[in-house]
């Protein structure tokens, strides 16, 4: 089956702009072409679109992929490097998320602080006897909300940006 550079933008959500860009940056290079010059992609051109997008959402930058892309090229003799990459941006990836879910953490730790003010009306709450300056440990009281909800993750990564 083939598709048209208007079907791979809706099927995949991307613009047909993207699609030309990639077309121009030889990420997509295998894409072969009609009489009148029009991109017609097939599925297996499909699988690969899918792979750029998979790799551009994990921060790859366009020419690492266009490495990856003119690694197939050379068939089984890059397999190595190809898994290699893959596993390089995985590690990257995963760094990448666990950072966003501290920062997830503390966010919501803010939040709590926040909502306890509003609901009494003062920051004054979380603030030590007659100063303006924030209890030392209320993080501690919010973790104990934490425990008292079972979320030992969450305390666990709050935990672990004390440490650094």
């Amino acid at each position: 089956m083939a598709y048209s550079i208007g079907e791979v933008s809706k099927r995949l959500g991307i613009t047909v702009d993207t699609i030309r860009y990639y077309d121009k940056e030889n990420l997509i290079p295998f894409v072969k072409r009609d009489d009148a010059g029009r991109r017609k992609f097939t599925d297996n051109d499909m699988h690969l679109m899918e792979m750029i997008m998979c790799l551009k959402n994990a921060g790859v930058p366009v020419a690492e992929i266009a490495t990856f892309v003119a690694l197939r090229k050379n068939g089984d003799k890059s397999l190595d490097e190809r898994y290699q990459l893959l596993q390089d941006h995985e590690k990257n990836l995963k760094s990448k998320i666990s950072d966003l879910q501290d920062t997830l953490a503390y966010l919501q730790f803010k939040k709590w602080y926040y909502q306890t003010a509003v609901n009494a009306g003062t920051e004054k709450i979380h603030y030590e006897h007659e100063s303006n300056e924030v209890h030392p440990h209320i993080l501690d009281e919010y973790i104990k909300v934490l425990k008292k909800r079972g979320d030992t993750d969450s305390i666990d990564r709050l935990n672990n940006q004390r440490r650094k």
